[in-house]
Parts: C-alpha cells; sequence; structure tokens
C-alpha cells in the first residue's frame, strides 16, 4: 500500500490539508498527518484545531513516502518553510525520485529549495515570484515530473484526484470523482 505524509504547520489552510487526505483516504492510501508545531495539535489559518496523526519528531524518516504534502494557507507555508526538518526530508524525497505535492502558497517551499527550476509549477496568485527558476501555469493543478502543483482553494478537490491517481487505477479514481459528486460538479460548471 501506498504510504502518504502531510506536513501541517499552524495556520494551514483547511480545504488544502483535509481534502486531499479525504480523497486519498477514501482511495485505499495510507495517510499519515505530520504535525511539525511539537504538538500533535495543529491550528488551521481559519482557526479549526486538528490532532494530527504523529508529531514530527515520532514520525520517523519519512523514507517510506511514496508522497509528501505540503497544504498551503498562511502563516502555515512559511511555517513550513522555516523548518529544517520538513526542508531536509523534502530534499531526500526529491534526490529519490520519490513523489512530494505542494498547493497554494506552499510551492515556496520547493521554490527555496531550487525543486522547481526548470519545472512547470503553480502556486495562489501573488506567489509566482517564490517559484524559483520555474515556468508559472496558472493551471488550478500542475505536474512537472515527480512534483505537483495546486493553485488554491478551489483547486483542493481535482488536486486531490490528481494525487490519487499515483496510486489508483482509473476505475477507483473515476468511482470516487462520481460517488463525491464532483463529476456532476464539472458537469454543470
Amino acid at each position: 500500500m501506498a504510504k502518504v505524509y502531510e506536513f501541517l504547520a499552524n495556520g494551514f489552510e483547511d480545504i488544502e490539508a483535509l481534502a486531499p487526505v479525504d480523497i486519498l483516504r477514501r482511495g485505499g492510501v495510507e495517510v499519515v498527518t505530520v504535525s511539525i508545531t511539537g504538538s500533535e495539535f495543529v491550528t488551521s489559518a481559519h482557526g479549526v484545531s486538528v490532532k494530527a496523526d504523529a508529531t514530527f519528531e515520532a514520525a520517523g524518516d519519512f523514507s517510506d513516502a511514496d508522497l509528501l504534502l505540503l497544504p498551503g494557507g498562511m502563516p502555515g507555508a512559511k511555517n513550513l518553510n522555516e523548518h529544517e526538518g520538513v526542508r531536509q526530508a523534502l530534499l531526500r524525497q526529491h534526490e529519490a525520485g520519490r513523489r512530494i505535492g505542494a498547493i497554494c502558497a506552499a510551492p515556496l517551499v520547493l521554490g527555496g529549495l531550487g525543486l522547481l527550476k526548470g519545472r512547470r509549477a503553480t502556486c495562489y496568485p501573488g506567489f509566482e515570484e517564490t517559484l524559483t527558476g520555474a515556468e508559472y501555469t496558472a493551471e488550478l493543478v500542475t505536474v512537472d515530473g515527480n512534483i505537483t502543483t495546486g493553485r488554491g482553494p478551489a483547486a483542493a478537490l481535482p488536486y486531490g484526484y490528481q494525487l490519487l491517481s499515483y496510486f489508483a487505477d482509473e476505475a477507483t479514481v473515476a468511482a470516487l470523482e462520481q460517488g463525491m459528486i464532483y463529476q456532476q460538479l464539472l458537469a454543470e460548471a
């Protein structure tokens, strides 16, 4: 079974953190939410307190990760960027050629690490300059190699389904999209 870790910092964007976790878990993927606060509890940008599955210190070295995820939100993305352990885990993940996902403001962490140089990426409007060396796409979801980026809160569902597609077959993803009424949303848009 695939294993995903999502790093949570105080100030994370609620839907960008929880929608992908929901979609991945519904699709049968093991997801571990990891607090970087020193406590199991993390507070979102909108004041929602969430109990993470593990603290950063107790989660291990993430060498078994098929995917590392960074939700956006401010100051959550800034807090992720300032956590040296998260930065080192991302560098190791990238060097191993394994998947990384970041949405909204969080691609700034990847840009700061030089992981977006020569790649296509998206982010929340106004954070384009943080995508150091990347071609900004303005797409809801952009995939370039092992890196998947999402634009912002409205992209949380398509971003989550894109992430699931790495670990589940097309029929499973389509059935989940149908069951969550996502296909109807697209048809009516």
